[in-house]
Formats: structure tokens, sequence, C-alpha cells
């Protein structure tokens, strides 16, 4: 019997809790033709939206392509031409026939070709026989237009971890052919992008700081999911699903340590579940905390031991709840040295994705349960 606390993979249908409003504000967007960008800390939820989002779109009758280009682990701007050619041409062709087709059809004339023998070998449906130029960035780009113009269909194309772009050698220079690109797409040409990313400091630095793509793309924030729809799913999985029962201060208590994080409370209800027979007490609850808690703690522990003792004492201020770092008092009580150091610390824990700050400036530490822990265990807080 399938667990009706899903937190391994995407979810959509039942699974899906709470982010009408994100999927129609998506929906919406997508089908005026309008490219949209997310980013959000790791496991809030943005891929299981844009499925959900695809989900009610077929649902009322609305046909589309989509393909999506992970780029987790790109490191070259050949990488991610390959990566996204990929995705595009997995998304119209099937077989090694139509992928050679595909590929000569809509990149003939550049350095891009379907290798046989490393199809067969490797699984590469796009290799290189020389390495890339502008021609060849700029064909490959304007691949989903090609493609989409020819079959008649609209294509959706989803980037995630779109961040990894800057990582890569030249990685500026993507950006701003791929801001060309958008700029001078086809009147009417029926193709969305789709760009997603888990370091939202870096996304924020590509989209608001060097703000490339103004105006081009659309940001959509996810809102936390209402508290009373994470209850009501919590009590309903644990009855209809097992049979069992859990006090509802129980559920408020857990929304209240995840900050409504779906993916962390799905998965401490999947371990209360394993760990019970018929009522969720809160030592099971405890326990099942404790065992998540040792799942993530080296990773915590090397989060923590990366970081200097000028940057643990502005974390352990944000816990304490300050939100104005400069201040005299409070650079005294922490010991952060200055105001330009304070600049410094913050630019160091924004870097390194573990805080990021609020368009007032106020701080906000990603992981929930990081947060948890490091006032918890490190810091020894008790009242956490």
């Amino acid at each position: 019997m399938d667990s009706p606390f899903v937190y391994d993979r995407y979810v959509t249908g039942r699974n899906f809790v709470g982010r009408k409003k994100e999927c129609g504000v998506l929906g919406n967007l997508l089908g005026a033709g309008e490219n949209v960008v997310m980013f959000e800390p790791p496991k809030a939820g943005k891929m299981s939206l844009i499925q959900q989002t695809m989900f009610n779109m077929r649902a009322s009758g609305k046909q589309f392509v989509i393909c999506c280009a992970d780029l987790f682990n790109m490191r070259t701007t050949e990488d991610f031409l390959l990566k996204f050619g990929t995705a595009v041409i997995k998304a119209f062709a099937t077989s090694p026939d139509q992928y050679e087709k595909a590929v000569s059809d809509y990149l003939g004339g550049t350095h891009f070709i379907f290798d046989k023998e490393r199809y067969y070998q490797n699984g590469d449906i796009i290799s290189m026989n020389w390495s890339v130029e502008p021609e060849d960035v700029s064909a490959m780009l304007a691949l989903p237009y090609r493609v989409a113009m020819d079959k008649g269909v609209t294509l959706y194309v989803v980037f995630k971890e779109f961040q990894n772009i800057m990582c890569a050698s030249g990685g500026e220079s993507l950006l701003k052919s791929m801001e060309e690109l958008l700029s001078s797409r086809p009147s009417g040409c029926p193709v969305s992008f789709i760009m997603t990313g888990s370091r939202v400091n870096a996304m924020k630095y590509i989209f608001s700081y060097k703000k490339y793509f103004h105006r081009q793309v659309i940001h959509l924030p996810l809102m936390p999911v209402e508290q009373s729809e994470i209850i009501e799913h919590i009590v309903r999985g644990f009855l209809y699903g097992a049979g069992k029962s859990l006090d509802r201060e129980l559920a408020v208590g857990a929304c209240e340590l995840f900050k409504c994080n779906m993916w962390y409370i799905n998965h401490l209800a999947s371990v209360c579940d394993s760990m019970s027979k018929g009522y969720i007490s809160e030592n099971i609850m405890m326990d099942a905390l404790g065992s998540i808690i040792s799942v993530h703690e080296p990773r915590f522990m090397s989060m923590v031991d990366d970081l200097t003792d000028h940057q643990l004492s502005l974390m352990r201020a944000i816990l304490d709840g300050v939100v104005k770092f400069s201040s005299s008092d409070v650079i005294a009580k922490y010991r952060l040295n200055s105001s330009a150091n304070v600049l410094r610390v913050k630019e160091a824990l924004k870097k390194k994705e573990i805080v990021t700050f609020n368009e007032k400036d106020e701080p906000l530490i990603m992981d929930p349960l990081f947060e948890y822990w490091i006032g918890r265990h490190y810091f020894e807080i008790q009242q956490q």
C-alpha cells in the first residue's frame, strides 16, 4: 500500500497539498506564453508545483510537450548545450533513427552530430565533432523554437538548478545569448522557459543583482503551504491510510518546527507511521524527529565546521531574533568587530546558501531543520 506521506519523489493529485493559487498563476503565465523563474531552497516543492500545474492544464484539455534539463552537474558550456539539446530532442523523438534525423534536420551545419557508436556505448543522443563555437550556441538555443514551430506544438522547457550556468567558464556569455534569444523569439512561437534553482542567493545574483532576463521572465515566489491544509493532510493520512490517530496539537508543532516545509513534514509523518501501531504520541514524534536529525546531522556538522567564528556569531544573533546587525550594541554583544565586517560575514553566509535576506534585509535561515539543530544542539538554546 502506498504511503500517504510521500517525500522521496515529486507529488501530484491527492499527495499534492496546498498552493492552488500558485498552480493557477503558473498555468496562466504559461498559457500566456510567459517565461517563469522560481528560486526556492532545496525540497521546497518547485518541481511538484510544476508537475501539478501540468496535470491541471492537461485535465482542462490543453495540449503541450514538456522537457526538462537538469543542470546540477553542468560545469562547461558544452555540458549545458548537450543537456539542453538532448532534453528537447527526447521530448519529440524516441528511437535512434529519430534522434539521428532530428539532429540532422534541426542542427545541420553545426558541430553537433548523432554518433551511433557513442549512443550505443553511453546513450549520448548528441555529440560534438569540434569545440563549441558561437554559431553552435545560437543554433542550440534556438532549437526549441525551431522544433515547436515545425511540429506545431506548444513546448515548455524546464531548467533545474539553473544557477549552475554561472559555474561554467563562459557562463555569463551563455546568459547573454539566452537573453538575446528571448528578446528575438519569433512572434507567436509557442515556447516558454521555466527556470528553477535551489541555490537561492545564486539565483538572486543572476536575476536580481545582475538583472539578466529583465522583463523577459516573471518571478513566481512560493508561499508557505497553509498550516490548516497541512494538519488536515497529516491527520487524514494517519486515519485513512493506517487507521491511526494523532493529536492535532502535535501536527501544529510539526508545522511550526519545519515552517510548513512539506518535504520535512512528510518525512517526519512517514517515520512516525513506521514506528507506531495506533496512536501517535509525543514520544513517538520526538523519536521520529531524532531519527531524521541523525540522518542529516553529518551534513549539519560539516556546514558548521565550515563557518568562521564571526559567521557563527552572526548565526547566533539571527537565532536570537536580531535583524539589524550593524548597531554598536549588537556588534559589541556578538563580537562582530565592525559594520564593514558584518557586511562581509553576511555575504559569506549568503554564498554558502545558509542564509538569505528579504527585501527588508531581514535574515532567513533556509533549512528549517538546520535552524532547529544549530540552535538546540550546537548553541544549546533550550527554548527551541
